[in-house]
């Protein structure tokens, strides 16, 4: 058996499981780097048996699916990747399987860049190590309201770090309804009174065709000058192009980005050069806890597989 583990960018995948004494015999292989473009994915994975995909680093359309004849099997991070065509795999014969993961890393990194963001962390750690020192003055969060979009597992979670500092939490999505708001500490509120009144929006929505772009040029502009946009969930729910704007022209005080529409992010990308923000490299998951659970899992469900016994099954062959 042939195993390729995609996307590893820490070079930690062998690390985080017992891939020697979990699967004998078999050559387990860990990539460092992320391929972009159907030829060259399609070559780096052709007679592999096993492919092991972090998250939705790299995508899984019909066209390469279609194409990975040695392919039996693909395991995902997570239990759910928008970028695998399951109708694909399914056609062609692949069984799409998941993992566990953690129920707090992202929720955690969305409370740091909301703090970095606040008290200016990175700028005055670069003043003090360049010879300087205050020069900027933090802003409070007790007192001040958190607007949730999505109020799911992180949003809920998110909430309850609110509570614990202080703010009045409000929340929107399109499903949502006053009691499940109120079992979370939260207000149900309209979309654009969320807003309009939020000191700081943070964005726990799924991205799916309901909720690309969902934040666009008019959401950005009824936000205060003083308020901040936390996005830690997908890229392509906030609408760049406004966003840049928004940075650029003061609408807003500043952003907490962890995704973006096309990551990596090219080197010239125009999200290196923004103003008013804090951006990291989609983190939200990369914890040691986290990879721990998701490597173990994929082993798990590699051996599972071999062995003929239940799988955490995404997709099955037709």
């Amino acid at each position: 058996m042939r195993v390729a583990i995609l996307d590893d960018y820490q070079g930690v995948a062998l690390a985080m499981a017992d891939w020697a004494a979990g699967l004998p015999g078999a050559e387990v292989v860990a990539f460092a780097d992320h391929v972009d473009g159907e030829e060259e994915l399609v070559g780096r994975l052709a007679g592999f048996d096993v492919v092991v995909a972090m998250r939705e680093r790299t995508a899984f359309p019909r066209p390469v699916l279609e194409r990975l004849a040695d392919l039996r099997l693909l395991v995902t991070t997570g239990m759910r990747n928008a970028s695998i065509d399951l109708d694909a795999a399914s056609a062609a014969g692949i069984v799409v399987c998941g993992t566990g993961g953690s129920s707090s890393a992202a929720a955690e990194l969305t409370w740091g860049l909301l703090l970095a963001l606040a008290r200016r962390i990175p700028a005055e750690d670069a003043r003090v190590r360049a010879g300087g020192w205050q020069a900027s003055v933090g802003a409070d969060l007790a007192g001040t309201t958190l607007g949730l979009v999505g109020l799911g597992r992180l949003g809920s979670r998110v909430a309850r770090y609110g509570l614990a500092f202080g703010m009045d939490v409000a929340a929107w999505s399109p499903h949502l309804t006053a009691a499940r708001a109120e079992a979370a500490g939260a207000r149900l509120v309209a979309k654009e009174q969320l807003f309009a009144s939020s000191d700081v929006v943070s964005i726990h929505l799924v991205l799916a065709p309901a909720t690309r772009g969902l934040v666009g040029e008019a959401e950005l502009r009824s936000m205060r000058p003083t308020a901040y946009l936390i996005n830690t969930s997908r890229g392509p729910i906030v609408e760049e192009a406004a966003l840049l704007r928004a940075l650029h022209e003061g609408w807003i005080a500043g952003a907490g980005l962890d995704v973006f529409d096309v990551e990596p992010l090219p080197p010239d990308h125009p999200w290196r050069r923004a103003p008013r923000c804090i951006l990291t490299p989609h983190l939200g998951y990369v914890t040691d806890a986290a990879y721990r659970t998701y490597f173990a899992d994929a082993l798990e469900d590699i051996q599972a597989y071999t062995a003929g016994a239940p799988l955490r099954v995404l997709a099955a062959p037709r």
